[in-house]
C-alpha cells in the first residue's frame, strides 16, 4: 500500500543500502508512462511485480521485475471521462493503488474506484461514486481493511459535500458512506460517538455550526490519507477544508471540517472527532498522514498518532480518545497563537482574520500549509518523523463566492511567496517525543514529494526541480543525488528484488498543486494562477520540464 502499512509509517525494514554505501547507487531501469501531468503516486511492488497507476487518463501498469528491463505485462486502461479534467482543481493527479488479495484497487479521476485482477489485469468490479457534474473528483489512493475499500471524494473548492464511502472488498458494493457535513444520522454518529473536547460535543452540529443549508455544499472532502488500526478494528482519517474560502459567507465552527475522525471500520460509526481548525480561514485542509504508533508517555506506554498538521503543528494525540497530548510548531507560524491543550481549541491570531474588501498581507503558513499531501515517514528506529514541508507565506484577499454546481466555489484571490529566510521549502527530522527539531535541510522550492526511510539509516525524497536525495537519518548529512528529468512529487519506495537485492524506485513528473505551472503550463505573469501557487514558484519553467519517468536504483553487484 502506498503508506507501507496501516500504521501510515513509510519505513522500510530493508537494509543492504546504508549510509556507508549509498553514494554507489546506480541507475537499474527507467520507464516511461507516458503521462506529463503532476505524478503523486508510489510504485507498488508485489511478488515480482511492479504496478504503477498514472496521473489522468488512469493507465494501470504491471511490469516483470524478474525480467532484464522489467517489460510491461500488461496494462489496464480505464477510460475515464474526459470532462474530470475540467473539475479537478489542482492537476489531474492520482495518489496511489492498492494490492490486497490478489487484486490491485484503485480510483479514476471522474470517481470510479476499480478492482483489477493483479494477475491478468482484468476488471473484476466497476463503482461508480463521484459526480464530475457536481464537481466531484476522486485522486486519492483507496485504503483496504477489514474487508472494505475506503474511498473519499475531492472537490472543496467545487463546492461539493465532502464523505468517505467503504466497498465490499469482494464486489465492489457500497457498505457504507458518511458525510462529513449535516445531520448526525448521515455523518453516522450516534451512541459510540464520544469526542474528547466540549466543542465537539451537541448533537447535529454538522447542521447547527453552519448558516441555513451551507453544509450541503460545505467541502470537508476526504483526499487524503487513512490508517487503521487493526486491534481496535478503528480507521483514522482527516477531512479538508471547509467551503468556500471566504470565511465571512460560513460563520461558525464549520462541523465536521477540517479535523480528524476515528471511525468503526466495519460499519462506518463515528467513535471520535477533533475540529483542528474550527473555522477555517485559510484552506488548512486536514488530509495529511497520521502516522500510528506506541510511545513511551509519562511513564507509560500510549497508543498514539503523529500528525504533521497543514497548519503547522506537530500534533501527538491519543488515537483512543483524540486528546491532543502535544502541538508544537514545525515551522514559522504567525496565523495562530498556539493550540489550548486544555480546551483543544486552535487560538487565533486575530491580526489575520480575512475580512472582505481588504488583503490580509503575510499570513504564514499559506493556505497549502506548513506542508501539503505529501506524507512523512516514520523510522522505529531512529524515533524521528522525516517532514518534506513547505515555508511559504501569502497575502488573502477575499470576496463574494457564489455557488454553481460544478464550478469553482473559492472568494478568494491569494499569492503565494517564500517565508522566513526566503528558502520555499525544507525537510525536517522531528523528535516528536520530545516535542523538538533534531536537523533541517531548507530547500529553495517547496518539497512536494513524500518522504521515505529504511532501516539501513537512510532518507530518501525529491525536490521539485528533479533531484533525488538520499541523507542520513541521524544527522542529515547529504549522502547521495541524481539529477532526474522532472522535478519529483511522487512517493519514492524500497523493495526486495526478485534476485534478493534492494532497490530503490521513485517516478518524476513535476505537476499538482505546487507544480502546476510547469505541467498545465500556466502563465507566470498571473501571480493567482493555480490559486496562488503560480506566484510562488514562478521560477520553475526554468529549472525544469513536465514528465513522467520511472527511476529504479540499486548498488552494484
Amino acid at each position: 500500500m502506498p503508506s507501507k502499512d496501516y500504521a501510515a509509517t513509510r519505513f522500510s525494514g530493508l537494509n543492504q543500502i546504508t549510509p556507508a554505501n549509498v553514494s554507489k547507487l546506480a541507475l537499474s531501469f527507467t520507464f516511461s508512462t507516458a503521462t506529463t501531468h503532476g505524478y503523486e503516486a508510489p510504485p507498488l511492488v508485489v511478488n515480482g511485480t511492479m504496478y504503477l497507476i498514472t496521473p489522468f487518463p488512469n493507465y494501470l501498469y504491471a511490469l516483470d521485475l524478474t525480467k532484464p528491463g522489467a517489460p510491461t505485462k500488461w496494462v489496464f486502461k480505464p477510460k475515464p471521462a474526459a470532462a474530470s479534467q475540467g473539475v479537478a482543481c489542482c492537476d489531474t493527479v492520482n495518489r496511489g493503488a492498492v494490492y490486497d488479495n490478489g487484486r490491485i484497487f484503485f480510483n479514476t479521476l471522474d470517481g470510479q474506484t476499480i478492482a483489477v485482477d493483479a494477475n491478468s489485469g482484468q476488471q473484476v468490479w466497476r463503482t461508480q461514486l463521484g459526480n464530475i457534474q457536481m464537481g466531484e473528483t476522486i485522486t486519492m489512493a483507496p485504503l483496504v481493511a477489514g474487508g472494505k475499500v475506503l474511498v473519499g471524494n475531492s472537490g472543496g473548492e467545487m463546492g461539493v459535500r465532502g464523505w468517505i464511502a467503504a466497498l465490499d472488498e469482494g464486489s465492489g458494493k457500497i457498505a457504507w458512506k458518511a458525510f462529513n457535513t449535516g445531520p448526525d444520522k448521515d455523518v453516522l454518529i450516534g451512541s459510540r460517538f464520544k469526542p474528547f473536547y466540549a466543542m465537539d460535543q451537541g448533537k447535529d452540529l454538522g447542521v447547527k455550526t453552519w448558516p441555513s443549508e451551507a453544509w450541503k455544499i460545505g467541502g470537508g472532502t476526504v483526499w487524503g490519507w487513512l490508517s487503521y488500526d487493526p486491534v481496535t478494528k478503528l480507521i483514522y482519517y482527516g477531512v479538508g477544508n471547509p467551503g468556500p474560502w471566504n470565511p465571512d459567507q460560513r460563520p461558525g465552527d464549520n462541523k465536521w471540517t477540517t479535523g480528524v475522525f476515528a471511525r468503526d471500520v466495519s460499519t462506518g460509526e463515528a467513535v471520535w472527532y477533533y475540529q483542528t481548525t474550527p473555522h477555517d480561514l485559510f484552506d488548512h485542509d486536514d488530509i495529511n498522514e497520521i502516522i500510528l504508533a506506541d510511545i513511551p508517555w509519562q511513564g507509560g506506554r500510549r497508543p498514539v498518532m503523529f500528525r504533521p498538521a497543514r497548519a503547522g503543528f506537530f500534533y501527538v494525540q491519543d488515537r483512543r480518545t483524540g486528546q491532543v497530548l502535544s502541538a508544537a510548531p514545525f515551522g514559522y507560524i504567525n496565523a495562530y497563537k498556539g493550540v489550548d491543550l486544555k480546551t483543544g481549541r486552535m487560538v487565533p491570531n486575530h491580526d489575520k482574520d480575512t475580512k472582505i474588501g481588504r488583503v490580509v498581507r503575510d499570513i504564514c503558513p499559506a493556505a497549502p500549509g506548513m506542508k501539503d499531501w505529501n506524507p512523512s515517514a516514520f523510522s522505529p528506529v531512529t524515533g524521528l518523523v522525516y517532514i518534506p514541508h513547505n515555508n511559504l507565506c501569502m497575502d488573502f484577499g477575499a470576496m463574494e463566492a457564489n455557488y454553481i454546481a460544478g464550478t469553482p466555489y473559492v472568494g478568494a484571490d491569494v499569492k503565494y511567496y517564500g517565508g522566513p529566510g526566503g528558502n520555499r521549502g525544507a525537510f525536517t527530522a522531528w523528535d516528536p517525543i520530545h516535542q523538538k527539531k533534531i536537523w533541517e535541510i531548507p530547500e529553495d522550492l517547496p518539497v512536494w514529494s513524500p518522504a521515505l526511510v529504511t532501516a539501513g539509516g537512510v532518507v530518501f525524497y525529491g525536490t521539485m526541480d528533479g533531484w533525488f536525495k538520499a541523507v542520513d537519518a541521524r544527522n542529515g548529512k547529504l549522502l547521495w543525488q541524481f539529477k532526474a528529468g522532472s522535478g519529483i512529487i511522487g512517493q519514492p519506495i524500497s523493495y526486495r528484488g526478485p534476485d534478493g537485492r534492494q532497490y530503490v524506485a521513485v517516478v518524476a513528473g513535476v505537476g499538482g498543486w505546487a507544480g502546476a505551472v510547469v505541467s498545465n503550463k500556466l502563465d507566470t505573469r498571473d501571480p493567482t494562477g493555480a490559486l496562488g501557487f503560480t506566484n510562488a514558484v514562478k521560477d520553475l519553467p526554468m529549472k525544469t520540464t513536465a514528465g513522467g519517468m520511472l527511476y529504479v536504483f540499486t548498488l552494484p553487484r
